[in-house]
């Protein structure tokens, strides 16, 4: 049976994995890169960081599982979302990008974001067009920037890929893309599972624009001769669509079943929903997209700042602290943090609050505040922000939510294991499977390869639950109460966020 190579094109780096048939995983590799920011609020990578990346965390992973790379038999690819990479007329595997890519949390398209919704006919219209709101993070308003500010490089531009796809445009020479991925460009017809050339046509877009779009499962191509020379791997193994890095990373973690809801708390901090339909909220404060299930849909919010916030707590406050030893000191300060609240919108906001003017503060700040205070604060307050997605995907939009898979930083300690039981009110649990995006493009490689029939089936090979917890109820009560006292604070500050934005 053929090995299968997950390749994931995360912000901070390139990282690969390889896993056997019964979905054992061998070995992970991992190469950096970097990101610019030319102007604040820009945030922008030169995609020929990530090729080279994904060159060297290739041979990388197959040297450290010791297997033959001519048993390579199906690759993956997974990666962060929204970025735009702006290629010319007839781009193939040696395209260079007319211009740095537009990430993910690059927040200089408020005004694109405008035009879109009015293109559309307003904010409902456009959500039941394309499933989602306009923001700043998503694709199109970045088409729309570089058209209006960059005019020279519009005018050599023929097709606007994602990062992902980028790579599979190096690996294969195609220009392909999958369901999970377009869904995050807001110019797929969420729904239907194609392209939406209805919103396209209203924002003078060109169908050609946007490459061909697969289900996450089905081959997109094949590795080609030059490609296979600088991986060290054979020409001809199959490529399938892969996955955005939420999509992908739920495979990873067995969020493929209705019931089944995830909670990651990395840099960003991500709730994701499977859902057997598409299924919005009218206000557009948590996105629904394509899964990466074959006609399976998915709801999703994302917080910008959450185990970034801790992050950026210890950089700026205690730099020599570990993390580890701040957290403990937060586990001896009685809930509620004696009175002290923090916003974590360090990087302004997406869900639920879609807002780049946004700003982290702490609030109720005393002189007998001590830092232990203030980190369980920050980590209160972003478990606050997780549980506003929970709310409203559970008590708002109804989706069954009987167990809550924890991932990411955040999954790591006890004690924000439980907080987290607490403030969602809902068992959490650990799985077996902590690899995340590159595990589950290396799944989705298998099912389209032939090794497993459908995802379902891939998950049950690998995946399973290793650690449960419940809330206390007596917790649980008194943190409703100040989250409550919590969802309060960003209504009335956000008019004062906008003037010192200003």
């Amino acid at each position: 049976m053929p090995l299968l190579l997950g390749i994931d094109l995360g912000t901070s780096g390139t990282k690969t994995l390889l896993c056997d048939e019964r979905g054992r995983v061998l070995a992970t590799g991992h190469a950096p890169h970097t990101v610019q920011s030319p102007k604040p609020g820009w945030s922008e990578q030169d995609p020929a960081q990530w090729w080279a990346a994904t060159k060297k965390a290739v041979k990388q992973v197959v040297k450290k599982a010791g297997v033959d790379a001519a048993d390579v038999g199906g690759i993956g690819l997974s990666g962060q979302m929204h970025g735009g990479v702006f290629l010319p007329k007839h781009a193939d595997e040696d395209a260079a990008a007319l211009r740095p890519a537009i990430l993910w949390n690059d927040q200089r398209t408020a005004a694109q974001c405008e035009q879109i919704e009015q293109a559309a006919g307003g904010r409902r219209k456009l959500i039941n067009m394309v499933g989602n709101p306009a923001l700043t993070g998503f694709t199109a308003p970045k088409i729309l920037w570089v058209r209006q500010h960059e005019p020279r490089v519009w005018a050599k531009t023929a097709r606007v890929l994602l990062p992902k796809d980028y790579l599979r445009l190096r690996l294969t020479g195609e220009h392909a893309t999958e369901v999970s991925d377009a869904s995050g460009t807001l110019l797929l017809d969420v729904k239907k599972r194609k392209w939406n050339t209805v919103l396209m046509g209203k924002l003078d877009l060109d169908r050609g624009l946007m490459p061909a779009c697969f289900e996450s499962h089905e081959v997109t191509g094949q590795l080609t001769t030059k490609a296979a020379k600088a991986l060290g791997l054979r020409p001809g193994v199959s490529v399938v669509g892969g996955g955005g890095d939420q999509a992908a990373g739920a495979v990873g973690n067995g969020i493929v079943q209705r019931g089944i809801v995830s909670a990651t708390l990395g840099t960003s901090g991500v709730v994701f929903a499977h859902a057997d339909e598409p299924t919005y909220d009218s206000a557009g404060r948590v996105h629904t997209m394509c899964h990466a299930v074959a006609g399976k849909w998915c709801v999703f919010g994302c917080m910008l700042s959450a185990a970034g916030s801790l992050q950026w707590f210890r950089d700026a406050l205690a730099p020599k602290v570990s993390f580890d030893k701040l957290v403990e000191e937060a586990s001896g300060v009685g809930l509620g943090a004696n009175g002290l609240f923090f916003l974590p919108y360090l990087t302004g906001e997406r869900c639920p609050h879609p807002d780049p003017d946004a700003r982290g503060c702490f609030l109720g700040l005393t002189a007998t505040h001590t830092r232990a205070d203030m980190v369980r604060a920050v980590l209160e307050g972003v478990t606050f922000g997780m549980a506003d997605q929970v709310r409203i995907m559970g008590d708002e939009m109804g989706i069954a939510m009987r167990t809550v898979r924890l991932s990411g930083g955040g999954a790591k300690g006890a004690f924000w294991r439980q907080l987290q039981a607490d403030v969602y009110g809902k068992p959490v649990a650990l799985t077996n499977a902590s690899e995340g995006p590159a595990y589950g493009a290396a799944l989705l490689a298998g099912v389209g390869t032939g090794v497993w029939k459908h995802v379902p089936e891939a998950c049950a090979a690998g995946i399973e639950e290793t650690e449960r917890l419940k809330p206390d109820a007596k917790r649980k009560k008194r943190y409703a109460a100040l989250h409550d006292t919590y969802r309060t604070l960003y209504p009335a500050l956000a008019a004062t966020f906008k003037r010192l934005s200003g």
